[in-house]
């Protein structure tokens, strides 16, 4: 027992757990050093920008101004401080002032006013919601600003903020148009509430993308493969097919048997959504979606509702992914209020001009049907 316990408390034991809290220390410290270096940055960024368009504004002309001021600034900047203050990063820091002064001081206005919210009541998540500090890096404004729609571009800074999305993550969110396809898939009332507040998980509908894009895959659109194959890309990358399928998503396993009065099936893919506490199957089709498929589905989330399911979890939602289907033989097929989906899949990413026309027409049409409604 001595021995024992002389082993637990040995000095090598001690060492090894300071040593842990000490180097999380170092960590926590070296990473909050970064953030606050690059939130420092950006408001830098921010307020030269400021200087810039009130130099202008205050100057009579825009002749006075013009790239001939700024590349004269920028040799002097240059001179002093090095990289970083080229005429093009001084007219980034001008637009980045036009782009965000309005939100900037609407968020000074509330802190002023005594209002109290929360970064999940903000809706600009970019933007702390208490010090109206920049919370994305150079890299993602940058990248953010170049998007002209501003509902959009307030979507993926939402987004950006909330997922902790590295700038290559935007960056692949943005051409795959998560914003475009997350609109055509939600109630169309709510394609201002998503630009706003980013995406909202509060049902099993909002999970749903239409089409998913596994341009990742790197399987050519039009070669042949079998559902095992595609399975086994989607293993390979399964951080991303994650990703893609959206927030919350942890993977259960692949070919998951049951066995029902002695038959045996199997799910392609098991997931399970941490934010709708349920399992999410999902079922791979290479062809076209049939109804048979979609019977198949209702078999396995019915199994997994009535054996698997715990105390406390909610309804299984099934999805099927295909590569062709037929909406109006969905809709026949399934209840109204059944947790079953049906949704494309394509290997490259979609043309981003076809869904923003899309989706114009589509809020376009409502707002008409709206408006013959209410005459």
């Amino acid at each position: 027992m001595t021995e024992m316990s002389e082993t637990k408390n040995s000095p090598n034991t001690d060492t090894d757990l300071l040593t842990k809290k000490i180097t999380k220390l170092i960590e926590d410290s070296r990473n909050n050093v970064v953030t606050q270096i690059n939130c420092a940055m950006v408001r830098t960024y921010f307020a030269i920008g400021r200087t810039i368009v009130e130099n202008e504004q205050n100057g009579g002309s825009r002749a006075t101004y013009g790239k001939g001021q700024l590349k004269e600034i920028s040799r002097k900047l240059t001179t002093r401080f090095g990289k970083g203050f080229s005429v093009d990063n001084l007219e980034n820091m001008r637009r980045f002032y036009i782009t965000y002064s309005r939100r900037i001081s609407e968020t000074v206005s509330r802190i002023s006013e005594g209002t109290n919210e929360t970064a999940s009541q903000n809706p600009d998540n970019s933007v702390h919601p208490l010090t109206g500090e920049f919370v994305l890096s150079w890299s993602h404004y940058l990248l953010l600003m170049r998007i002209e729609n501003p509902a959009e571009r307030q979507f993926y800074e939402a987004e950006s903020a909330k997922n902790h999305w590295s700038l290559r993550e935007l960056k692949r969110q943005f051409d795959s148009s998560l914003y475009e396809r997350l609109a055509l898939s939600t109630d169309k009332g709510k394609v201002a509430r998503l630009a706003e507040k980013g995406q909202i998980i509060e049902k099993p509908s909002d999970l749903i993308k239409d089409p998913y894009v596994l341009e990742f895959l790197d399987m050519p659109e039009l070669s042949a493969y079998s559902e095992s194959h595609l399975e086994s890309r989607i293993i390979d990358h399964l951080q991303e097919f994650l990703m893609e399928m959206g927030k919350g998503f942890t993977f259960v396993g692949r070919q998951v048997r049951f066995t029902f009065e002695e038959e045996h099936f199997r799910v392609d893919l098991v997931l399970y959504n941490r934010l709708l506490r349920c399992f999410v199957l999902v079922d791979l089709k290479t062809g076209k979606l049939k109804h048979q498929d979609l019977g198949q589905m209702q078999m396995y989330v019915n199994y997994y509702d009535r054996y698997e399911k715990a105390e406390g979890e909610n309804p299984t939602i099934g999805i099927l992914l295909c590569s062709e289907k037929n909406d109006q033989m969905v809709e026949l097929t399934l209840p109204e209020d059944s947790n079953i989906y049906a949704s494309k899949y394509q290997f490259c990413l979609p043309n981003k001009q076809l869904l923003q026309e899309k989706l114009i027409q589509w809020l376009e049409d409502e707002e008409t049907s709206r408006y013959s409604r209410r005459q």
